[in-house]
């Protein structure tokens, strides 16, 4: 018996009808979870240190996951690491977190998310925790790296009461902020990068039309590298997710930096 013929229109008929299938199994089960690591030089003075930066980790007790991303961090050798924001879910995940993001074998610096605040937790475990690796939870306040060549500020409360980070000079400034849209609002600062996480990418990011919906404090520094009046704004899509375990063409991500 002779096969029928598999015609061009059938298999358009049959794409049509496994690509919603496909969409749902990649968003669900594939995405999530699928770290990439991407490599940035986000400007154009020479290079002078290799830096790792993530954000977003939202630990919910997903140990094997969390540990992973630590071992990929770990692989690059970084001279140092920048973490922007939201390390945990709920504050009954903190130790578990901390006692994970402790076996980052780089100076770790980083700034406090929403999520951090929300959760109520004290910041002296955090405090400790980074400090140990030989870097700063920067809550408003900046640091050196161990050879003095940059400086890296945390902005982590804007409004009255909280001035605005200034720039040292003659030196290399990177920013760390939570909130994208919060270069905006830096008066006439300049840093040499500014790196942000919140948006989560989206999550969703629908093909040649981005992101389906992004938290306030993003606007359309939604995801990537932008250019600021402030100076050049990077923003990572994240490594958790919140409130749905759902990403689509929008994988959690590593970004290893040449500055």
């Amino acid at each position: 018996m002779i096969a029928k013929k598999f015609s061009r229109r059938r298999f358009i008929l049959a794409g049509l009808l496994l690509a919603p299938g496909a969409v749902v199994a990649d968003a669900g089960w594939i995405e999530p979870d699928w770290v990439q690591i991407r490599r940035l030089r986000p400007t154009a003075a020479t290079p002078t240190h290799r830096f790792v930066h993530f954000t977003d980790l939202h630990h919910k007790g997903d140990r094997a996951y969390a540990q992973s991303v630590v071992d990929r961090i770990n692989s690059l050798s970084p001279d140092f690491v920048c973490f922007t924001g939201d390390i945990m879910e709920e504050g009954k995940f903190l130790p578990e977190a901390l006692e994970i993001l402790s076996g980052i074998k780089a100076p770790l610096y980083g700034v406090p998310g929403n999520h951090d605040y929300w959760s109520r937790v004290p910041f002296e475990g955090i405090r400790q925790c980074f400090a140990a690796t030989g870097g700063a939870w920067l809550v408003d306040q900046q640091q050196m790296t161990a050879d003095g060549k940059i400086n890296i500020l945390g902005m982590a409360r804007f409004g009255p009461g909280h001035p605005l980070p200034v720039a040292r000079p003659g030196m290399k400034n990177i920013l760390l902020v939570h909130y994208p849209a919060w270069s905006k609002r830096l008066e006439g600062q300049q840093f040499n990068l500014i790196l942000a996480g919140h948006s989560h990418g989206g999550q969703v990011r629908v093909p040649f039309y981005g992101p389906l919906i992004v938290p306030p404090g993003v606007d359309e520094y939604d995801l990537g590298l932008f250019q600021t009046a402030a100076g050049p704004l990077y923003v990572n899509p994240g490594i958790g997710w919140f409130p749905v375990p759902i990403r689509f063409n929008c994988r959690p991500e590593i970004t290893l930096m040449e500055v």
